[in-house]
């Protein structure tokens, strides 16, 4: 058979069986936008040529990282609200009013490339305005699950105070379920099916029980997931005891929310017995470690829920607190972070760490007949990491096998040489193939630095990194 790619000579994980099913001299064979053979080299070549060959001696041929919950649209301001307290509010408001939707789009593009070139293929992305953003996937050729964010809360919250709550107008959540249900009309399995739609109500503290009883019926009827900020924190959790007398999960259990449907991201405030009441009842977590290690200090329940079920996924979730979007740093956040929570070392071994950024990803978001493994009939989305690169150094596997602790603790995503999605090589000896990256950059800094401008007549002392500015501490 006459393949378009054929991968020869790598250390192919494949995610498939009982382990992490590698092949020491492996190759990966691709016919269109799937896999069509996986095994050894010197068998596949028995029976197979290609249009192309990719010599992967030296290197770790392996699914592509799936970034479970990310809001690319608030990429453009990275870097301008960290080690503060109060994160939304005091440090993300100010910049967020002077955010322009064009601004948005520009800064979402080059967040998606960041994520890109350090080895996601699929991007589970949640923000406003997705009609737009959605493009970006589309132009890039990423695999994306796309939710435009939808709540009943008003543009001006500048006369609430912390602790207030919030006003919710249910006129709003119509317009932005509508936009919502036009994203599903316009790109549900769109781009050969690499692109399609989740909803994305913000959060229970955000939406009416009305409007998330609709949103509901609406995934059933599209066979759908929905997409949703789950006990993010004490703001989240004093909003629904002062509105609804309840706490979050009780609140999404009594109305039929936990179940298979639901990618529940955070839990951040749930306790034991509230975590692994959602795991029983078949919803998925997303886990963003790297977000809420950095703006909360906490460490999510992620071990209880897998004590549960294994239906767990890593986000990176958003540039301005996390400061980057690389499933790498996640990965490792993820495990170093639950080692010290529990003082224990054997937990979040790095095997299981690697299946939370594919396989096990991919059953979370709904997508595992498809992508998360590396196996005949799936869709080809590949990525090749370079173990020649001093960071990776030595690549051995003997008396123990060392591939796998070093992708998860020493990689930093830049050793990614080659990105595979849907059978096309988007990113080639480092380079991505579809865009200009200095311009689509170039563009997206001049709107980075009008919206500072614009923000700076709102910036007070009560802002903390204001403060370490005047202190030359920035």
């Amino acid at each position: 058979m006459v393949l378009d790619i054929l991968i020869l000579n790598g250390v192919v994980i494949t995610m498939e069986g009982k382990g992490l099913g590698i092949i020491e001299k492996g190759a990966v064979g691709i016919k269109d936008n799937k896999i069509e053979v996986v095994g050894e080299s010197r068998e596949v070549e028995k029976n197979h040529t290609a249009h192309r060959y990719i010599d992967a001696t030296g290197k770790v041929v392996m699914p592509g990282l799936i970034d479970a919950h990310i809001h690319t649209g608030i990429g453009i301001l990275k870097g301008l609200s960290q080690d503060v307290d109060n994160w939304m509010q005091k440090g993300l408001w100010p910049f967020t009013k002077a955010l322009t939707q064009e601004a948005k789009v520009k800064g979402s593009m080059v967040n998606i490339m960041e994520g890109l070139k350090a080895g996601t293929t699929t991007f589970c992305d949640y923000d406003e305005p997705m009609l737009d953003i959605v493009k970006n996937h589309a132009t890039l050729g990423t695999r994306a699950r796309v939710a435009e964010t939808v709540n009943e809360m008003p543009a001006d919250l500048s006369g609430l105070k912390i602790g207030d709550v919030y006003p919710l107008d249910p006129s709003i959540g119509q317009q932005k379920l509508q936009k919502a249900m036009k994203l599903v009309d316009n790109w549900h399995h769109q781009q050969n099916g690499r692109i399609t739609c989740l909803f994305g109500p913000q959060g229970p503290d955000m939406a009416s029980k009305e409007l998330l009883l609709e949103i509901k019926d609406l995934a059933i009827k599209h066979q759908t997931k929905i997409h949703m900020h789950v006990a993010q924190g004490d703001r989240e959790i004093n909003q629904m005891i002062k509105r609804f007398g309840k706490r979050s999960i009780q609140y999404l259990d009594e109305i039929g929310y936990l179940d298979e449907y639901l990618m529940a991201v955070h839990l951040t405030e749930a306790t034991k017995e509230e975590t692994r009441l959602l795991a029983k009842k078949g919803a998925s977590m997303i886990l963003c470690s790297g977000s809420i290690g950095i703006i909360d200090g906490i460490v999510p329940p992620a071990f209880e829920f897998l004590e549960v079920s294994d239906k767990l996924a890593l986000g990176s979730d958003q540039a301005p607190g996390n400061n980057c979007n690389n499933m790498f740093n996640e990965m490792k956040f993820t495990a170093i972070l639950n080692k010290c929570k529990r003082q224990d070392p054997t937990i979040f071994p790095a095997w299981k760490v690697l299946k939370l950024a594919t396989i096990d990803a991919a059953k979370a978001i709904g997508l595992d007949h498809e992508v998360g493994s590396l196996t005949s009939g799936k869709k080809a989305d590949i990525i090749i990491i370079d173990f020649n690169e001093p960071a990776l150094f030595p690549l051995v596997n003997y008396p123990v096998r060392n591939v796998v602790p070093n992708i998860v603790y020493s990689a930093k995503g830049s050793e990614v040489e080659t990105v595979i999605i849907d059978g096309r090589i988007i990113v080639d000896n480092k380079t991505i193939t579809t865009v200009d990256e200095r311009q689509v950059v170039k563009e997206a800094h001049k709107h980075a630095v009008e919206i500072c401008n614009k923000a700076a007549e709102g910036i007070t002392e009560d802002n903390n990194m204001f403060k370490m500015m005047q202190e030359g501490l920035l």
